[in-house]
């Protein structure tokens, strides 16, 4: 459907770009020269007619208002979810708490908070690789509870919390090894270790983590060995483990250092 209507010009001016039209009231307009037909020169008389496209404009508004609609969807009702939190490991004096990965949906990152009884224990302004936090210093079979925050610009939102205790001595099962060079002829070989390690419930694994506790070993050097220097995990002399399968509870891994630590 169209509506149409049309006007009478007498052309004045005229030249190679614009035209000067003027209406029989005596108004005029500026009108591209080269919309009109062909001949036409100053004091020529045209018509110029106007159209309407009702059906085009119905169109072109269904297309706006469903554009909005999709942009409102996919940018406005879509809020970032609460973030999931879980213990991974647990010791005497330490937790690792990972959470899921950050679904933030059109929202950016701003901070990530970690909470311990309710008070600010660390804060993240950058999302790393990891997906994890080690927080030590802990008390010994004491609870605690713990949830983090995350700040973005669609605003803050809060995982679960969770509960934990930390372990008590008798509770061998936190010991997480891994271990560094052994002697050919070294005793007990990392197979017994192994074993011990199975008897009391304990892990290893083959590189150094954030949930690495000690790394056994009795000579220097290697990847596990640099790395557990750099995280200060105690490195110490298969004997530890065994003093603490013998005594049914965690021994001081001082006295097992294969580097004597310098008196202060």
């Amino acid at each position: 459907m169209s509506t149409s209507t049309s006007v009478q010009f007498t052309v004045g001016k005229l030249d190679a770009g614009m035209a000067i039209l003027l209406t029989e009231d005596h108004h005029l307009i500026e009108f591209p020269s080269l919309l009109l037909p062909p001949g036409v020169t100053s004091g020529s008389i045209v018509n110029i007619g106007v159209n309407r496209n009702y059906d085009q404009e119905a169109r072109q508004r269904n297309e706006f208002w469903e554009l909005q609609e999709a942009i409102l969807e996919e940018f406005g009702r879509k809020a970032p979810e609460p973030p999931k939190l879980h213990v991974k490991h647990i010791t005497q004096t330490s937790v690792i708490l990972e959470w899921e990965p950050l679904v933030l949906c059109t929202a950016t990152f701003k901070s990530l908070e970690i909470f311990r009884n309710g008070t600010r224990v660390s804060q993240q302004t950058s999302l790393g690789p990891n997906n994890s936090v080690k927080l030590s210093g802990l008390q010994l079979d004491t609870e605690y509870e713990f949830h983090i925050t995350i700040k973005t610009t669609a605003g803050s939102f809060t995982s679960n919390k969770i509960k934990i205790r930390t372990h008590d001595l008798e509770n061998l099962t936190g010991i997480n090894v891994c271990f560094g060079y052994f002697s050919d002829d070294a005793t007990p070989n990392k197979q017994e270790l192994k074993e011990v390690l199975k008897r009391i419930g304990a892990r290893y694994s083959d590189h150094v983590g954030n949930d690495t506790t000690h790394l056994l070993c009795n000579e220097k050097g290697g990847a596990n060995y640099s790395k557990a220097l750099e995280n200060s995990i105690p490195i110490v002399k298969p004997e530890w483990l065994i003093a603490c399968e013998n005594a049914g509870k965690m021994q001081a891994a001082l006295p097992y250092y294969l580097v004597a630590q310098p008196e202060e």
